[in-house]
């Protein structure tokens, strides 16, 4: 019987594991993390984990603020052989399919993702088989409305309660269907139907949003437009600073990996960090 996929859980020497960014698409809300030839792909690959990253993250379809919908064949032709070769380049790295649909899900694990990134919280129904029949972790995030829309005005009565509540939800449908709370990571999705103070709220919250300790805690907040409501920094190159802040804080909130664009950045904060007594 097939072993499950790996997933680390414990922090490295007490800090988030990194995961680097890769999007094949041509509208992802930071340029310079576009990429659509597959020799620049792995190169890119490369130079991350060269500088520290753990986890390789490819998507093909934006899911920034006001983003259309991207058919399955569509998002199957951009990520089907970047995930091929990038894991023939990297046998030993981890690589995460940034996906809400189960038919891509399910053919980027046959080209070698090892875990399944889903923003829309398993809106697909089909997307617990593809786990289950392939033993890969899930990462479950949350996301009010979808991203076309979720940033029209989105409000919460309580914005720790009703993520924790969502999240407990679908994490109680993968157990019940048969996965392991240690292959399921939960996301608070900052930036998804969420305004600054909310945010924060989840932010300074950390692992509370998580129903149960078992699960792993992913932040993803590199370059988002909270910089620009906190710090007055509208474009997105500006905010290395206010991200390397957010990441500076995630250790203290028991954050298990950190999705980035600048992986170097990243692992260069925690080196300087872990070398302070």
């Amino acid at each position: 019987m097939a072993e499950w996929r790996p997933i680390t859980k414990s922090r490295k020497n007490g800090f988030p594991r990194i995961m680097g960014i890769i999007n094949v698409t041509p509208d992802s809300f930071f340029k310079n993390s576009r990429l659509n030839n597959i020799d620049l792909i792995v190169e890119r690959a490369i130079h991350m984990v060269d500088n520290g990253a753990d986890w390789i993250d490819i998507g093909g379809e934006s899911t920034r603020p006001g983003a259309g919908f991207v058919s399955p064949e569509k998002e199957l032709l951009r990520i089907s052989k970047a995930i091929e070769y990038v894991r023939d380049a990297l046998p030993d790295i981890g690589i995460s399919i940034d996906t809400r649909k189960s038919v891509v899900a399910k053919e980027a694990i046959i080209n070698g993702a090892d875990m399944i990134n889903d923003v829309s919280g398993l809106s697909d129904s089909e997307m617990k088989s593809i786990v289950l029949e392939n033993k890969c972790p899930i990462c479950i995030m949350h996301m009010k409305g979808l991203p076309r829309d979720m940033q029209n005005n989105p409000s919460y009565k309580n914005v720790i309660k009703d993520v924790n509540y969502f999240l407990e939800s679908k994490n109680r449908e993968l157990t019940e269907f048969g996965i392991d709370s240690k292959y399921i990571i939960n996301d608070p999705g900052i930036g998804f139907g969420k305004l600054l103070e909310h945010n924060l709220q989840l932010l300074s919250a950390g692992r509370e949003i998580l129903p149960n300790n078992d699960i792993s805690l992913m932040w993803g907040v590199s370059r988002k437009k909270l910089f620009a409501d906190l710090l007055g920094r509208d474009e997105n190159i500006d905010r290395l600073a206010g991200t390397l802040g957010v990441a500076a804080m995630a250790p203290s909130k028991e954050v298990d990996i950190i999705r980035v664009h600048d992986v170097a950045e990243h692992n260069d904060l925690y080196l300087a960090m872990g070398a302070i007594k």
